[in-house]
């Protein structure tokens, strides 16, 4: 089928969190399995600046001009190119409030929402709805669209008005995050009055971008079966929890796979040496090259944790503040976390790392050679988020054999098993989210790791499952087939 895949962001080209991951993959994936695909981003600055940049002189041009679309009387340039090292096509959209702003896609450099993020992305949707219904002025229509997210859900919307359109598939990455504009934005992007009711996208006086993608959508998906379950409730379901319950026969979750080629322990060009189920020994060597790295002392007896991510309240982070201390006094422990975030957390892990510099290395910011190393060299990797829709860093630590220690929710839940059974046993989980609980739990793993061969065992376990994207794909395409199906019975 003619797929057009919608969203705000995909590595490599722009990243700022797990939507980028499966932007940049999952269309390869589908391709692979014979469909034609188009990925549509915003021509953000440094997209255009980086593909730009990357032209070689004997290579085609890496960027052209695929067209343009007329929106109310305003041109609106179309560029084609490639996702970098794949043959997945991209159409970037480009209107002066993506290409002539530098910075981060959603935020300002102090960290506030762009003030004309509904008009910026409200944009985007429409330049992908022309798109979808082949009046670009390019050979080429959608069977569907898949949207994701608040920044492309009002395509969802904008398509259920078409005849004879696309259908539509949305996927919810995280709730929590809605898309939420001011009354006045209804007048600002001339939407139809009748919208603004809770059945639609009012939400609490609210416009609501997200509504759009759960009300008309054909078919819902979201990152794991766990977290499908669980918007639905109001603890998690962020206030939308009565929608997806009426909406729940619509719902599925599908866990995220992850590029097992750039993932890969066997020929991580990131890594100290590589290894692999069969060399299992050589991860030791990564494990103190990361000590020497970090100026950790070099301890292969004591158990090295690891933590990669947004130093941010969602992380469970004020748990891992109450219970780390007791472990470092202990000299149980090491610790090597990088990420960046919340004031507060910063400072509270580097004022712990300068009272025992020799078990903590915190490294502020991100660095992806860094976080491949991490992931092989540390043997246990922490996740005690409070909730998580999917989660990638679990999944990156089974393929490198190294033991995920997870709050049992949402992805982390249906990826890590913690059972009595040394065959099926990949990690370690804990439930409810309480200190005693992580705790525990921190000492069933070291007690574990003074036994090497049911370590090693579990490590096997972890190392051997399937996480490509190939099985994630087959999944998305049952559902495009359902929303077809969907499509076609109420036309």
């Amino acid at each position: 089928m003619n797929i057009l895949f919608l969203a705000s962001e995909a590595f490599p080209l722009i990243k700022t969190g797990g939507l980028a991951d499966v932007a940049g993959a999952l269309p390869r994936a589908l391709i692979k399995r014979g469909h034609s695909l188009r990925l549509v981003l915003p021509a953000y600055r440094s997209v255009l600046e980086r593909l730009r940049s990357d032209q070689r002189e004997d290579k085609p041009p890496a960027l052209k001009v695929r067209g343009q679309i007329d929106l109310d009387g305003t041109p609106v340039t179309l560029w084609q190119t490639r996702l970098p090292g794949t043959r997945v096509q991209v159409w970037l959209v480009d209107i002066p409030a993506f290409s002539e702003r530098a910075g981060n896609p959603y935020v300002t450099p102090e960290g506030v929402d762009w003030p004309d993020n509904d008009q910026r992305f409200y944009t985007l949707c429409r330049a992908a709805a022309e798109l979808a219904m082949g009046r670009a002025g390019i050979d080429w229509k959608a069977d569907l669209v898949h949207a994701n997210d608040w920044q492309g859900a009002m395509v969802c919307e904008m398509l259920a008005r078409e005849a004879a359109s696309p259908a539509t598939v949305f996927t919810v990455h995280n709730l929590a995050y809605h898309g939420l504009f001011d009354y006045q934005a209804m007048h600002r992007l001339g939407l139809a009055p009748w919208l603004w009711q809770p059945d639609f996208l009012e939400f609490y006086g609210q416009l609501s971008f997200i509504k759009a993608g759960l009300v008309f959508a054909q078919r819902l998906t979201t990152v794991s079966p766990s977290y499908a379950r669980e918007i639905q409730t109001p603890e998690l379901g962020c206030g939308l929890d009565g929608l997806l319950r009426a909406r729940r026969e619509a719902l599925s979750g599908i866990i995220n796979g992850i590029d097992v080629q750039a993932w890969n322990p066997a020929r991580d060009p990131c890594l100290a040496v590589p290894y692999d189920r069969r060399r299992l020994v050589r991860k030791a060597d990564n494990k103190r090259a990361l000590c020497t790295e970090l100026g950790l002392a070099d301890a292969p007896d004591k158990l090295l944790l690891g933590f990669i991510g947004r130093l941010v309240e969602q992380k469970g982070l004020d748990l891992l503040l109450a219970t780390l201390p007791e472990l470092l006094a202990r000299g149980d422990v090491q610790i090597a976390l990088l990420g960046s975030g919340v004031k507060a957390y910063e400072q509270a892990f580097t004022g712990l790392a300068q009272d025992y510099p020799q078990s903590l290395s915190v490294t502020l910011g991100y660095d992806e050679a860094l976080a491949h190393r991490i992931e092989a060299g540390v043997d246990v990797f922490l996740m005690p988020s409070l909730f998580e829709p999917c989660g990638l860093n679990q999944i990156y630590s089974l393929r490198y054999g190294t033991l995920p220690l997870v709050h049992a929710v949402g992805g982390l839940k249906d990826t890590v098993i913690d059972s009595d059974d040394p065959q099926t046993a990949n990690g370690f989980t804990f439930a409810p989210a309480s200190v005693e609980a992580l705790r525990a739990t921190l000492k069933r793993a070291l007690a574990l790791y003074q036994d090497p061969e049911a370590w090693q065992q579990r490590q096997w376990n972890a190392m051997s499952g399937d996480y490509s994207w190939d099985r994630s794909a087959a999944e998305y395409e049952r559902i495009y087939e359902l929303a077809l199906e969907d499509k076609k019975q109420n036309a």
